[in-house]
């Protein structure tokens, strides 16, 4: 096992898009972190049932989605692209779903590829199935079972980056969630969360390096920091909260980089930029051309360090121009264009720099990942000597980050949200010494929510 204890990334400086210390080759002919910023194109089906009489249309579409994804690139000159297929639960449930679309996606990128020399790559993310039970088994029984052999029949149809969105924890950290508990989260984030990905990404890893020409990607702390993100604009819980938990997020995410991930991070892991730090390595992120997908006050500032820019997911749905996929791959083409043409006259610096203080300033989330803050909060979690004190230690640096913020005067926060960052202050310093006395305390509370043997406990 992998072990961070220094960062790759040490100067915030030097973390901004299109730069990574550690060069990813995937796909055909595309280069990650050398200079270049690529889009992540992802698209999905209009509501629809998935059955084995409506799958031939399903097919269809995901056929013609790519075909005017790649006429855009074609078009507008991109320089290289990522497809991502991004599963819907059926296409887990059945492999050979999952499996047979990889294969179709393949086949369009590899014409594409010889046709017009676009360098190209297919990400293929399944769904975690196994929280289809509650408390999840999350090691054995039939839901495992089945991810399990979609993982295997994605690398053999062709998938070049393998990633997943594991949610290993949630069944603790949402009601920690909404009862703003900071001991819950750290539970989840800092202790459960980490074990599971330790357990899932040492096979996903196998099954890529069983495989030629695939490589595992990245995982994504969504079920969790962007829930909190979500429930932080419907205004459910506080938006220093929902900041505490990307921190801590990242704690967790980095797990898949020390049990096999290679990158590019996933997409919506926000987190990405305190892991481009630790790991050097390429990530993908989404903001302001993920509006299809979902709001945020990240828009600006998620794109300061990317190396692929993704649009989150769209739905294949008619618009004035075209199809909502090639319509949100001519917006991310051009948001590149203009961060590849500041790379080329040596300006990335100045358009990073706009890019973190149009948002910074205007929400604690967006400060926690802007580069400085990514660098600090990386630094605190290399440093610390165990999953549970890599939780707390991030926690405890962004809510010092938020702090200085305000006392400076650059970050205004509401009354009710000075008097959250303080509580959850108070509550980090009350976390006890072990994980092991932390599992004891809120046995009460959560100890019936989740099966110890799941996480090896």
């Amino acid at each position: 096992m992998l072990r961070y204890a220094s960062l790759a990334v040490p100067d915030p400086r030097d973390l901004v898009f299109g730069h990574a210390p550690t060069l990813v080759s995937c796909g055909f002919g595309l280069k990650l972190g050398a200079r270049v910023v690529f889009p992540e194109v992802n698209f999905t089906l209009p509501s629809m049932p998935l059955t084995d009489s409506t799958w031939p249309d399903a097919l269809a579409q995901y056929r013609e989605m790519a075909r005017g994804v790649l006429g855009r690139a074609r078009a507008l000159e991109a320089p290289g692209m990522v497809i991502e297929l991004e599963h819907l639960p059926p296409m887990t449930e059945h492999p050979e779903w999952g499996a047979q679309i990889t294969a179709e996606l393949l086949e369009l990128l590899e014409n594409e590829h010889a046709k017009s020399g676009l360098a190209c790559a297919l990400r293929v993310t399944p769904v975690d199935l196994r929280y289809g039970e509650r408390p999840p088994r999350l090691r054995d029984g039939p839901l495992w079972e089945a991810l399990r052999l979609s993982l295997v029949a994605c690398t053999e149809s062709g998938a070049h980056i393998l990633s997943i969105e594991s949610e290993g924890g949630k069944e603790v950290c949402d009601e920690a969630l909404l009862r703003g508990d900071i001991r819950g989260i750290v539970l989840a984030l800092g202790v459960l969360a980490p074990r599971d990905m330790a357990w899932l990404w040492n096979r996903i890893a196998d099954v890529c390096a069983g495989r030629e020409g695939v490589i595992a990607g990245g995982d994504s702390a969504c079920a969790f920091a962007n829930t909190a993100m979500q429930l932080a604009h419907q205004r459910l819980i506080p938006e220093t909260l929902a900041a505490v938990v990307r921190a801590v997020g990242a704690a967790r995410s980095l797990a898949a980089f020390e049990h096999g991930a290679e990158g590019p991070s996933k997409d919506c892991a926000y987190e990405g930029p305190i892991l481009k730090a630790i790991t050097g390595r390429p990530i993908s992120m989404e903001g302001k051309s993920a509006t299809c997908a979902h709001f945020s006050p990240l828009g600006n500032v998620a794109a300061a360090t990317c190396d692929l820019w993704s649009n989150e997911s769209v739905q294949n749905v008619r618009l004035l121009s075209g199809s909502a996929p090639e319509a949100f791959a001519e917006s991310l083409i051009y948001d590149c264009r203009l961060m590849n043409e500041a790379l080329r006259r040596g300006k990335e610096h100045c358009l990073r720099d706009l890019l973190v203080d149009s948002d910074r300033w205007h929400s604690p989330q967006a400060l926690v990942i802007s580069p400085e803050a990514a660098v600090a909060i990386a630094r605190a979690i290399v440093a610390a000597p165990s999953d549970y004190h890599r939780a707390t230690a991030a926690a405890q640096t962004a809510v010092q980050l938020i702090g200085q913020a305000v006392t400076q005067g650059k970050l205004m926060l509401s009354p009710a949200e000075t008097r959250w960052l303080d509580r959850i202050e108070s509550d980090l310093a009350d976390l006890p010494d072990t994980e092991g006395e932390l599992l004891e305390q809120t046995q009460a509370e959560y100890g019936h929510l989740f099966e110890r043997s799941s996480y090896g406990l």
